[in-house]
């Protein structure tokens, strides 16, 4: 709710404390006082647009800052983070007006544009008035204001999912087809290069095993006649084969009187010899220039630089041919089967269609049931407002195809009959100023439990009435001001004497200089002669204070 508000240099205002309260605020004064520049001047915060006629004569700039209590889960608070400003229990909106019309936006001190702190301003606050209407006069919001009522957010989000996965079907088909078109074109080449790459068939790190392959051959002669020293090592006659061989023997003549003592020495000699026949064997295959593959330099250099030309082609890494080679193949088989490959794709569009239409469907019927509530259920609060000539109408009516979108089919409005000749229309159309104002109190008051914005602002919602009408309004902001903060600016006593604060509006003379100045009507007999002048006009009169008193007690008792 808004918890303060400061004004300086804001036309008749020079500078103003107005610290807010919770429940219904009542402000009052005379015709002329300055109400409508309290409002303007907090439009001014909540990022209206600034007109430099609002500066004070003689200032150099305006300055207007709202504080408001946030709850804890506000969306604005979701805002504020995406946009990066900190946002704690308590939000600031500053603005400031200069003569020259250059202005600045502050959101917690954080410079931000006006359009964010116009955003802002409308999460916190609603104004209703003859000349100023936000929220449920806007046709866009007609729809959301029903879900909410109907309690189907869940439904509707759900239906979001399914319009983003048919839409996503569609988009990938439309793009298929014209891949189907471009690549037809294309298909002579696209057949020689994957045959070219099915023949080649390269292998996910081939390059580098054959670049090691191809290092180790080249320098096969450098390293050859290490292999023939090794060779003779094992194999001439002063050789470890023959020297073993040797030992051998020697064992083997001792193991007839040594007897199993020898043995395990025998058996070692017998391992070594093997492994050394081993190693001659390698060294001879690797004497004969083979890397251990079987293939020769000449093999592998060809491998290596068919591959190096392969990718050049296809301007890429040796290493991404493969993936190269699946996605011309598959370029290739969306041409040779394209029939197949689009009834597929054609067959998921339509499944995503028919599940988005069966969830759009069970929310429009939600949606249709509900309209019919809330229309009766604002009919009913109508005559006492002074509007029983009017006909409210929540209209819900499904659209073509081409105006299917996330939320659903259906195009949702609020519209109004002032009287039986009068065709409806929509509501912001057709209703007058002081009968929009108390249209809109009757669509808050049903719609108490779904709003998020937290304060309330009534502009003459009670001009043009009295008496029991007067006081119908009044009981209908006491109902919301239950759930909201709600402020209203009132020359109705009725309505006054309703509000549990009250706030006096009036103009004085200072050094040749006017000022409006607001005070708080704390005492009971301050707010009693307020009412009372409400009454009566200029002279108090003493029936005038006792009906006023009478109003208020009415409150109380209330």
């Amino acid at each position: 709710m808004l918890s303060s508000l400061a004004i300086q240099n804001v036309v008749l205002i020079e500078n103003l404390a107005l610290e807010g309260a919770s429940g219904l605020c009542a402000l009052t004064g005379e015709t002329g006082a300055g109400k409508s520049i309290l409002l303007d001047a907090l439009g001014l915060a909540l990022g209206a647009r600034a007109d430099t006629a609002l500066v004070r004569h003689g200032a150099a700039q305006a300055s207007v800052t709202a504080s408001f209590d946030l709850p804890p889960k506000h969306p604005l608070r979701g805002l504020l983070e995406e946009k990066g400003i900190h946002a704690d229990d308590v939000v600031i909106l500053r603005r400031v007006l200069a003569k020259d019309g250059r202005g600045k936006a502050f959101i917690n001190d954080s410079p931000v544009s006006v359009q964010l702190l116009k955003d802002a301003g409308n999460m916190l606050v609603e104004i209703h008035g003859q000349f100023e209407t936000q929220g449920l006069l806007d046709p866009a919001t007609h729809r959301a204001v029903l879900d909410d009522y109907a309690d189907i957010t869940e439904e509707v989000s759900a239906v979001r999912q399914a319009w983003e996965m048919w839409q996503a079907a569609k988009d990938k088909a439309d793009r298929a087809l014209s891949d189907i078109a471009a690549t037809k074109l294309q298909e002579e080449y696209l057949k020689y290069a994957v045959a070219e790459l099915e023949k080649l068939s390269p292998q996910p790190g081939e390059e580098e095993a054959l670049a090691e392959k191809r290092a180790y051959l080249l320098n096969f002669e450098k390293i050859s006649g290490g292999f023939a020293q090794a060779s003779e090592l094992l194999e001439s006659d002063e050789g470890l084969q023959g020297q073993i061989g040797r030992l051998q023997n020697t064992l083997e003549k001792l193991a007839p009187v040594a007897g199993a003592a020898v043995t395990p020495v025998l058996d070692a000699v017998l391992r070594a010899k093997a492994e050394i026949e081993d190693a001659a064997y390698n060294l001879e295959r690797l004497q004969s220039g083979e890397d251990g593959s079987g293939e020769s330099l000449s093999a592998v250099g060809d491998r290596y630089f068919a591959l190096k030309e392969c990718a050049k082609k296809h301007r890429c890494a040796v290493d991404d041919l493969p993936a190269v080679q699946e996605e011309l193949s598959g370029r290739l088989r969306l041409i040779t089967n394209q029939d197949e490959a689009m009834a597929e794709l054609q067959r998921a569009v339509a499944k995503a269609r028919e599940s988005y239409i069966a969830l759009a469907a069970k929310v429009s019927a939600k949606r249709e049931k509900t309209a019919q509530k809330l229309s009766k259920a604002v009919q009913a609060e109508l005559p006492d407002l002074k509007l029983d000539k009017a006909i409210f109408t929540v209209v819900s009516a499904k659209a073509e195809e081409s105006g299917w979108g996330p939320e659903g089919f259906d195009r949702v409005q609020f519209t109004v009959s002032t009287n039986p000749q009068t065709p409806a229309g929509p509501l912001h159309k057709i209703a007058s100023g002081g009968e929009l104002a108390r249209f809109m109190l009757a669509l808050k008051v049903i719609l108490a439990e779904t709003g998020s914005i937290p304060t309330l602002v009534f502009d003459e919602v009670d001009s043009g009435i009295g008496g029991a009408t007067a006081d119908a309004v009044g009981e209908r902001l006491a109902r919301l001001a239950q759930k909201y903060q709600v402020l209203v600016v009132t020359h109705s006593p009725q309505v006054a004497a309703r509000a549990e604060h009250h706030w006096h509006v009036a103009k004085t003379e200072i050094k040749g200089k006017l000022f409006t100045q607001i005070a708080p009507l704390a005492a009971k007999k301050d707010r009693q002669e307020e009412i009372a002048r409400m009454l009566s006009g200029a002279t108090v009169t003493k029936e005038a204070r006792a009906q006023a008193a009478r109003l208020l007690g009415a409150k109380d008792a209330a």
